[in-house]
Parts: C-alpha cells; sequence; structure tokens
C-alpha cells in the first residue's frame, strides 16, 4: 500500500490543481522566452557565418529582422507569463488566507499549541510564501527547457561539448538540490522561531494594560528579549545558509561555463569549429548562467516555500475541538446532564427559557469548562449538553450561534468606531438599538461626546478595561440570541457601575423567552438572577436565591471576598 501524503504535499498538490491554467500558461510564455533566449547566440552564430562572412546585403537584412523577431518574442514571453503567475498567485495567497482564517475563527475551534501571533503570521507570510510554489513550479519547467535546447545545440556543433554539459549540468544541478533540505531546516526554524517570536509580541501587547497594572512590563519584557534573540539566531543562520548555498552554485556554474568556452577556443584555434560556432559556444555559455542560477534560486527558495506551506497545511489540517453536526439548532432548554470534563466531576444543569440563571464556583478550570460546554466549543467526556433535546455536537454550529451567544471574559473589540464594534452582523444598522444597548450596559459615557462615531485604536486600546467590557456587553446585549452567556463581565468596573448594568443587564433581557446566564462571582450581578448555582468540587453544591445562599459559609466566601 503506497503511503499517504503528507498534508502539506497534499497542499502543495491542491495548489497547483486549482491554478493549473495559470500555471500552465506561465510554464509555456516563460519556457518560450528561454528557448528565445537560448536561440539568440546561435542567430548570432549563423548572423556572423551566412551574412558577414558572406557579404550578402539579403542575408543581413533577413538576419537582422529574425533577430529582431527572436527579441520581441523573448520580451513578450516574459512579461506575459508574468501577468498569469503574478494573477495566480494573488488568486491562491488569498483562497489559502480564507482557509486559514476560516479554520481558525469558525466552526468549534482547533487543537492547535500555536500563538495568536503564530497563526496570524501564518495567515498573512506562510500564505504569501506558499502561493510563490506556483512561480517557481513555472521557473523550474522553463529554465529545464532551456538547459535542454542549449545542450542540443552544443551536441550539434560538437559532442564533446554537448556530452560534457549533458554529464556536467545534471551532477550540477543534482548536487544543489541535495543542499535544499539545509537551506530547509534553517529556513523553517528561522519561521518556527519568528512566529513565536511575533505571538510573544501578540500576547504582549494585548495586556499590557494589566501587565502595568501589577507591575508585570519588566519580566514581560524579558521574556520578549528571550524570542526575539531565538529569532535572530535563527534568521542568522537561515541568511548564512543561503549565502553559502549562493556561493556555492555561483562558483560551481561559472566554473563550468569557464571549461566550456575554453574548450572551445582551442577546437577554433585548430579550425574544428567555425567562428560562427565559437560565438554561439561562447553565448551559449553565458547563457547556461542564467537558467542553472534560476534553478539554483528556485531549489532556495523552495525550501522556504515548503516550510510556509507545511506550517498552512499543520493549521487547515488540524483537528476540531469537537465535531461538526448537520441538524438545525432551535431555541429550548439547555440542559447539561451529569457531565464530566476537567473542572467537572458529574455536573448537572438545566437553563430554562426566560430565565436569568447565576452560575457561581471558586475553580477557574470549573467556570472554563462550564463556559466552553454552552457554547459547544468543548465535547465532555462523559454525560450530555443538550439544546431543546438535541445533543450539542450533532447541531449545525451556524444554527447553534445564532441560537446561543456566549460572551467570553477576555474582551476582543473590532472596527474603528464604537459603531462598527458594536454590529454583529449587515442587518444591524439600527442607531436607536444600538444607543440603548450602550445604555443598558452602562456605557453611555462614551457616546456623549461622538456618539456611535466614538474612535476606537486597534481592540480598543484607547478605553480602559472597564470600557472595553461594557462595550463588550453591549455587543451582546444588541445581538439578542435566545440564549446569551456571560463570563465575569463585571471585573474591572467599579461597584456603582456593577449595580448599574446588573439592572440594564435584567431589564434588556427580559421577556420573550430569552434566557441569560451569569458565570460570575459578582454580588451585584448575582443578586438579579432567578436563580443561581453554586458549583464546588466540579459539582452543584446548592441552588436558590443569592441571598439565601449567602447563608452557605462556603458560597459566602467566594462572593464577598
Amino acid at each position: 500500500m503506497a503511503a499517504a501524503k503528507s498534508p502539506a504535499r497534499r497542499l502543495i498538490g491542491e495548489m497547483f490543481r486549482r491554478q493549473r491554467r495559470g500555471v500552465a500558461l506561465t510554464a509555456g510564455f516563460w519556457s518560450m522566452h528561454q528557448v528565445c533566449e537560448a536561440l539568440v547566440p546561435v542567430a548570432i552564430g549563423l548572423v556572423v557565418d551566412q551574412a558577414v562572412g558572406t557579404g550578402s546585403g539579403w542575408a543581413m537584412v533577413a538576419s537582422v529582422l529574425g533577430i529582431f523577431g527572436l527579441f520581441t518574442a523573448l520580451t513578450m514571453g516574459w512579461r506575459t507569463g508574468l501577468w498569469f503567475v503574478t494573477r495566480a498567485e494573488l488568486d491562491e495567497a488569498h483562497l489559502l488566507r480564507m482557509q486559514v482564517v476560516r479554520r481558525v475563527v469558525t466552526g468549534r475551534g482547533i487543537s492547535t499549541d500555536r500563538q495568536t501571533g503564530e497563526l496570524l503570521s501564518i495567515a498573512t507570510s506562510d500564505t504569501a510564501a506558499s502561493a510563490e510554489l506556483l512561480e517557481l513550479g513555472s521557473r523550474v519547467v522553463s529554465a529545464s527547457l532551456g538547459l535542454v535546447v542549449s545542450t542540443v545545440v552544443l551536441l550539434r556543433i560538437d559532442w564533446s561539448l554537448g556530452v560534457g554539459l549533458v554529464v556536467g549540468i545534471p551532477i550540477l544541478v543534482l548536487a544543489l538540490n541535495a543542499l535544499g533540505p539545509i537551506v530547509e531546516r534553517h529556513v523553517s526554524a528561522q519561521q518556527e522561531a519568528l512566529g513565536q517570536a511575533a505571538g510573544t509580541a501578540s500576547d504582549l501587547l494585548t495586556g499590557l494594560r494589566p501587565l502595568r497594572g501589577f507591575g508585570g512590563v519588566d519580566e514581560a519584557a524579558r521574556r520578549y528579549r528571550g524570542a526575539s534573540r531565538t529569532s535572530l539566531r535563527a534568521n542568522i543562520g537561515a541568511i548564512k545558509a543561503g549565502s553559502a548555498f549562493v556561493s556555492v552554485s555561483t562558483f560551481t556554474t561559472s566554473l563550468l561555463i569557464a571549461v566550456v568556452a575554453a574548450l572551445s577556443g582551442w577546437y577554433a584555434l585548430r579550425g574544428r569549429i567555425t567562428i560562427g560556432e565559437l560565438i554561439t559556444i561562447v553565448g551559449l555559455a553565458a547563457f547556461i548562467t542564467d537558467p542553472v542560477l534560476n534553478l539554483a534560486d528556485c531549489v532556495f527558495r523552495l525550501a522556504t516555500a515548503r516550510a510556509s506551506a507545511a506550517r498552512v497545511a499543520e493549521v487547515l489540517a488540524a483537528p476540531e475541538r469537537a465535531a461538526p453536526g448537520h441538524t438545525t439548532a432551535v431555541p429550548g432548554p439547555l440542559v447539561l446532564d451529569e457531565v464530566h470534563t476537567p473542572g467537572l466531576d458529574g455536573l448537572s444543569l438545566t437553563v430554562a427559557p426566560g430565565e436569568l440563571l447565576g452560575v457561581v464556583t471558586a475553580d477557574l478550570a470549573a467556570a472554563e469548562a462550564v463556559t466552553d460546554l454552552l457554547a459547544g466549543a468543548r465535547a465532555p467526556d462523559r454525560g450530555r449538553v443538550t439544546l431543546a433535546g438535541t445533543p450539542l455536537p450533532e447541531l449545525d454550529i451556524a444554527s447553534l450561534r445564532r441560537a446561543v451567544l456566549v460572551e467570553p471574559h477576555t474582551v476582543d473589540l473590532f472596527g474603528e468606531t464604537v459603531g462598527e464594534a458594536l454590529r454583529t452582523d449587515d442587518a444591524q444598522t439600527d442607531e436607536h438599538a444600538m444607543a440603548a444597548a450602550m445604555t443598558a450596559a452602562s456605557a453611555g459615557e462614551l457616546l456623549a461626546a461622538d456618539g456611535l462615531d466614538h474612535a476606537l485604536l486597534d481592540r480598543g486600546a484607547n478605553l480602559s478595561g472597564g470600557q472595553r467590557q461594557r462595550v463588550a456587553v453591549a455587543r451582546a446585549l444588541l445581538a439578542d440570541r435566545p440564549l446569551t452567556v456571560f463570563r465575569d463581565p463585571t471585573t474591572a468596573v467599579d461597584a456603582v457601575t456593577e449595580h448599574a448594568i446588573a439592572e440594564g443587564l435584567r431589564a434588556h433581557r427580559a421577556g420573550d423567552g430569552r434566557a441569560t446566564v451569569l458565570v460570575t462571582t459578582s454580588a451585584p450581578l448575582l443578586d438579579r438572577c432567578d436563580r443561581v448555582v453554586f458549583v464546588d468540587a466540579g459539582r452543584v453544591a446548592a441552588g436558590g436565591r443569592h441571598r439565601e445562599l449567602l447563608d452557605l459559609p462556603a458560597y459566602a466566601d467566594v462572593v464577598l471576598r
């Protein structure tokens, strides 16, 4: 049985199949360019022997016209091929970017150890580098054809020169190809280190405000310096490997050409070949430099492109956190039935339509597990999670997102204004609804000056942590899902604002059977809940109204500390 192809090989094969027309046209036009370029010294040699040597005026005119046509075809072949390959590369890079982004942000997520910055690097730099394989494939075909034409011409002039190139060029190309894996290892290490440095920088910038708060900037900067130095060393190693590769290829190619030129000169002195044939041989020897170095450059760039393609293929082939379903989700009770997963040990919980439910736990792993399970981002090891009687893994993820919205604790705001950050789809353009959601989230002061056009920096970096949380709450309220889950939505706001958010959230979500779950330890939020569930040791330890549960010491320690 044939061995299965690696994800990178499959990806590369799919790229060439998708862009086969553009690649074929590029290879054809560039091959025409290389053939015409190889025929230039042949044409000049013929001009010397047939026109200059004979003194024929008509032969000279025909020679000039022929060389003009040859250079026209040569130039147009290159330019036309470049147009086709540029279009194919841009199309493929865009398609790969969309595939990577879709894989990362849609569905139930993927299982990967890559940091956010690394995924961003893969979705941008690596997809573009992978698409360059289309150009490199066309260059390899055209350069190889140019070498074949040159060898055939030399064989017709003198068999010994032709045989020398037939033997010498394959040995040279194979030797250069053998150096490719060495360069590829250095380039792969460089890209890996660069991605880790980008991930560290992304995490540092995202958490800069809290880092300043508890004095962790120096330690974070130290870690980034370490990652940056590792990336620098890997980059220097890749540059050294590439420089050595180019030096070796240039030297060996020049040596081969010098030997051919010297030998042909000796043949001309002895009368074995004509002056025109000598000019042809010297011209071909100079021309051979181009396709050989072209192949050498392709080997070097193939190492980079293959390493990038491997990283892209890794993301595209990463398994989903949970298998996709096909049943359309409908609103209804959300039930966790004897769920076992890291952080939970047989948790049973029901969220009824129209209910405002609080979930309290001192265990961060338990809070994370509840949030992931309600979002459908995690499949339990044992037990079931159902919506309206259907297990979440069987539900189509797009319809599940329309029925259930989970607003995570970590806030990401997208857009250049508050209005853009609030829009969750193209249909929501009602500014009155946006203003009402902002008021319910106690974020009305952001609209005082510029309204919904209040400018935002990247991810809302010009807002405080509390302001970002309130905009995120308003965005979730505006989405108006049948079931909305909030994870610690008020940790960065003061007590007065927290009470206002609690009142606004309850009022905004009341009616029409809309259910709301608050995974929090905030007493003001819990006090507005219809029911509170206290999770301890991975199970429901108690349930009831917030003020009733305060009589339980373990509960009071969590919510009043």
